[in-house]
């Protein structure tokens, strides 16, 4: 099957991931030491699409240097950059001249804060022969009380959406698509928009089989909080050998660090204790201090929001 282009969305500004992106943009996030935008190219790269743009904003060196050109994993990788952030939708559109220069009327449309095995094979069939604009990959709710819902028409169309805590909306989008280029084309270019919360709604207004539904059975994973982050990494530890200290760390022999993420620059102190931690980059964690269930940076210039601290220069905010 012919693969269109992609479209990564990693522009946003990770505002609920907070502390740790004062230091990285969310896609450059390490899970389980390989930053997130790396690991979607590379699930991308390995179903045979090469041909990946990724939108940048929020602190776009650090995902950028987690991809480069793309020749590490034997693809193109192209960058859109927004400035300031065009939004879900907006993004897509003002990415349009480098989705479809290759000529191709339809392009994956990923979230770069979610992972998943979603098979694309069969999204892109779905889309095909559903004939609608936009296809969304969805599975049963996880988290109703935490996430979103979609509503899905007996004949296999999205039919709305509702917020976290609503009923009757059983399913949840997981961040892939298959978009036609006409749905964002006639958006203004430059002006923020959204998908879900205006786009979407006023396609299926003109008509209702404008946006498709792809029900599946896929895995998600969430990237969305400290704590998502934290819980996804250690998920992965196990299932791929743990890379939870980056080779940059240096701990101490005397140091406990259990169930811990270190990233670059980290160091940490004789006798420091950290349990189920998130330490970015270039944090410096003293001797004899023990933290629990935290994200941690180094406190720069960053003033402490209601629910972080500021204890011997690192900006600090419980995972709870």
């Amino acid at each position: 099957m012919t693969r269109p282009p992609v479209l990564v969305l990693t522009a946003g500004l990770g505002t609920r991931l907070r502390p740790l992106t004062y230091v990285r943009a969310k896609a450059a996030v390490p899970v389980n030491g390989e930053p997130l935008a790396h690991r979607v190219a590379r699930w991308l790269a390995g179903n045979g699409f090469a041909d990946q743009v990724f939108n940048l904003h929020h602190r776009p060196a650090s995902v950028a240097a987690s991809i480069g050109d793309g020749s590490g994993l034997g693809i193109r990788v192209r960058y859109s950059w927004e400035q300031p952030v065009l939004g879900s939708a907006g993004g897509p559109r003002h990415a349009l001249p480098l989705l479809i220069d290759s000529g191709s009327p339809r392009f994956l449309l990923v979230n770069g804060d979610t992972l998943t095995d979603v098979d694309l094979d069969a999204l892109l069939r779905a889309h095909e022969e559903s004939g609608a604009l936009v296809t969304m990959a969805l599975v049963p709710n996880p988290a109703p009380h935490k996430y979103g819902g979609v509503t899905v028409t007996a004949d296999g169309f999205v039919g709305g959406f509702t917020r976290p805590e609503e009923t009757g909306a059983p399913w949840h989008f997981i961040g892939v698509q298959v978009a036609e280029a006409e749905a964002f084309a006639g958006l203004a270019e430059g002006v923020r928009h959204e998908s879900v919360g205006a786009l979407y709604p006023d396609l299926m207004r003109r008509s209702p089989r404008s946006i498709a539904a792809y029900v599946s059975r896929a895995s998600f994973r969430d990237i969305g909080t400290p704590a998502d982050c934290l819980a996804t990494s250690l998920a992965l530890a196990e299932e791929e050998g743990s890379h939870l200290v980056s080779p940059g760390a240096r701990v101490a022999p005397s140091a406990a660090v259990e169930r811990s993420a270190l990233w670059d620059d980290v160091s940490v102190g004789a006798g420091a204790r950290l349990t189920e931690c998130i330490v970015a980059d270039g944090a410096q964690i003293p001797a004899g201090l023990s933290l629990a269930r935290c994200a941690v940076v180094p406190a720069g210039s960053h003033v402490p929001a209601a629910d972080e601290r500021v204890e011997h220069g690192l900006l600090i905010r419980s995972l709870e």
